[in-house]
């Protein structure tokens, strides 16, 4: 195994434990000795995680690749505290051939080091004591020598400097806790490099066991217990649309909910209120979680209404708190105040909310506040939580290299941060959307009456577009309370619902005396009932929100076109095709618009004409079933068969943001039919 090999299943491993580091928290490095191309001799590089990466999923891609010598060298052309962020620019000219990652701004930790492998984690264990008020001294008493204490220092040229000092200083030493951030430890081999930064994490986590006072956080405040798990998810469901609203007054966002046991223990306790306002410490932590939370201060039953209306004055607040600490540390220098709105909300006794520009980024957010919680917990037990000032907080939060990084971020797509509801999305035309609008950076819940059809959709998104993009969900559309649970379920799984499209349907062709009143009901419950019930509920979320909001149906060619045997069918797609116009004029006031899309002839991927449609059409028109398609191509303008990606594309259209000022719109997708022109 080669030594990049060596380092990135190292890096792999202690990634994928959280007790270790947090997501894309920490780096490590490996240093080595190849052949130069260009003159033959040896070259001694370092291969150190790059800008952004994550170790439990880096592969070589993710390393910057260095000149030893070269990053060495500029020790000498250092000038000082004061201008040290000129030094990453600088570590450019220090790269080792084509490709790979950007340098990180911890770059000169692990090129400073002599020791050929080093680890830079953010296990809880080694912040809580990082984050204690006299942690240098418990840092004494639980490791002796063997771990030295670095006091709080922004990270940069300096800090490489200042633990490369120690290390070569203090040859017993296996590491370093940094005050107010983690833990950096060093090895004559990959093994033993792993082996003492977990030997250092377990020793922290076993002393703060050892020492600790029990209930770090304080007494259960009464009446902030957990609410049942089915009345804490109700009650989460309803507020998550509100909470996510006003996460989104600078920007819309994404929203991720828990109630993990952490969390709810966290803040049913006496001590929340004053260790949330403390806000977090580790860099890593605050960046994603700002620098403190928002936490309601009502108990969990209280009445919805009055949660509302606090949740709604606390907002206010937190936005005018977060412009003043915006305006007392700002230089002329800093970046523009990127937003004011909390990234994390605490509810007692309900859980935790938190918000990204994506799902990922939210989820993540809301994982490192659980690292904060447990930070918080162990620097309680052994002393007095002490994280790093607001000032050294805001030095790092509108740094100009984290404005950079942000700056190198890719540009996001056409419904990045827009929640989707489905219906019918398992196969066919729903399968069609539901893939399209993820791939346009929604996220999307796949609903579906086949549970196995809206999983397969879902896992089949996750493959294309990646993890946390989409969830399945079981939904009878015509049962009004599975409609309010699909609704509820978006909500908890992404923060609410924004982009909702009534595709769920299905066809029963018969001459009118021989259409029975169950082939009425069946195909009236399904699309006009199920798309009235959808958008009912969905329009409650917008509503609470107050982020506008879309809605399409996707009715047909027959809302307005008289054919055959096709009563049943035809008046409820008309019905769906009168309600996009009734709820276009009733919900523009709460900028939520209602468009509608008219396909014919979509056969192929067809749930609807594999189910029988298409065999009871081709007998109609007394054509093969096979040829039923090429059928309804021939008899149009263009010629053309439609398939369900052009359904898709037209859902797009209408929702992706060049359309934004239109309202109560069918769009024909049927290669043309001149008989069912709209007039």
């Amino acid at each position: 195994m080669t030594v990049v090999e060596e380092l990135i299943a190292r890096s792999n491993r202690l990634g994928s434990d959280p007790r270790n580091t947090n997501y894309a928290g920490g780096n490590t490095s490996v240093k080595g000795t190849v052949t130069d191309p260009v003159t033959g001799g040896d070259a001694e590089l370092l291969w150190v995680k790059g800008s952004g990466g994550d170790l439990g999923t880096l592969t070589a891609a993710g390393l910057a690749v260095l000149r030893l010598d070269r990053l060495r060298a500029l020790v000498n052309v250092y000038p000082g505290v004061d201008r040290e962020d000129e030094m990453v620019a600088a570590f450019d000219f220090c790269l080792h051939g084509l490709g790979g990652a950007a340098p990180s701004i911890d770059t000169a930790m692990h090129g400073l080091v002599g020791a050929p492998h080093v680890d830079h984690l953010h296990p809880d264990s080694g912040i809580a004591l990082a984050t204690a008020a006299d942690g240098e001294k418990l840092t004494a008493q639980c490791f002796g020598d063997r771990v030295a204490w670095v006091p709080w220092r922004r990270p940069g040229f300096q800090l490489g400097l200042d633990i490369a000092a120690i290390a070569a200083a203090s040859p017993q030493a296996i590491g370093v806790i940094l005050g107010g951030h983690g833990i950096t430890a060093w090895g004559p081999t990959s093994e033993e490099c792993e082996a003492r930064s977990l030997e250092i994490i377990r020793t922290a986590a076993e002393f703060i066991a050892a020492n600790g006072k029990p209930d770090p956080f304080g007494p259960i405040v009464p009446g902030y217990e957990p609410l049942p798990a089915e009345r804490r998810h109700a009650r989460a469901a309803a507020l998550a649309p509100v909470i996510r609203g006003l996460a989104s007054a600078d920007r819309p966002q994404v929203g991720h909910y828990t109630d993990a046991g952490v969390v709810l223990d966290f803040i049913s306790r006496a001590e929340h209120p004053r260790l949330a306002a403390l806000g977090t410490s580790c860099p890593d932590h605050f960046l994603r979680t700002k620098v403190r939370p928002m936490v309601l201060d009502l108990p969990p039953d209280a009445p919805l209404a009055d949660v509302v209306a606090r949740l709604r004055e606390l907002h206010a607040a937190y936005r005018a708190d977060y412009a003043a600490y915006y305006r007392r540390h700002a230089g002329p220098d800093s970046p523009p105040m990127r937003g004011a709105d909390p990234a994390i909300v605490l509810v007692p006794g309900i859980g935790m909310f938190s918000y990204g520009a994506t799902k990922q980024t939210a989820r993540v957010a809301g994982e490192f506040y659980v690292n904060a919680i447990n930070v918080m917990r162990g620097a309680e037990a052994v002393s007095t939580y002490a994280p790093i000032g607001e000032a050294e907080k805001f030095r790092i939060e509108y740094w100009a290299l984290e404005e950079a990084k942000l700056a190198r971020m890719p540009a996001p797509r056409p419904l990045a941060t827009r929640i989707a509801l489905v219906t019918g999305a398992g196969s066919g035309i729903g399968r069609a959307i539901a893939l399209r609008l993820a791939a346009e950076g929604a996220c999307v819940v796949v609903a579906d009456r086949d549970a196995a059809s809206a999983a397969a959709v879902a896992a089949e998104i996750g493959q294309r577009v990646g993890p946390d993009v989409a969830v399945p969900f079981t939904t009878d559309v015509t049962d009004e309370d599975q409609v309010a649970v699909a609704v509820a379920a978006a909500a908890l799984a992404f923060g609410g619902v924004d982009l909702v499209v009534n595709n769920a349907g299905l066809s029963v062709s018969r001459p009118l005396t021989e259409t029975t009143v169950a082939d009425w009901d069946l195909q009236h419950d399904v699309m006009a009932r199920g798309s009235f019930l959808v958008s009912r509920e969905a329009a409650k979320a917008m509503k609470a929100q107050a982020m506008g909001g879309d809605i399409v149906y996707i009715c047909s060619k027959n809302a307005v076109f008289a054919g055959p045997d096709n009563l049943a069918y035809g008046a409820a797609k008309a019905d769906q095709a009168h309600q996009v116009r009734l709820l276009a004029a009733e919900l523009g006031g709460d900028g939520v618009r209602v468009n509608g899309v008219n396909p014919d002839g979509v056969v192929r991927g067809s749930g609807i004409f594999a189910g029988g449609w298409g065999a009871q059409r081709a007998a109609v028109y007394g054509v093969p079933e096979e040829e039923l398609g090429a059928f309804y191509a021939q008899r149009t303008l263009l010629k053309r068969e439609v398939l369900p990606e052009h359904v898709a594309a037209a859902v797009f259209a209408l929702t992706g943001g060049d359309l934004s000022r239109t309202t109560g719109l069918l769009v024909p997708v049927d290669a043309g039919v001149p008989a069912a022109f709209l007039r």
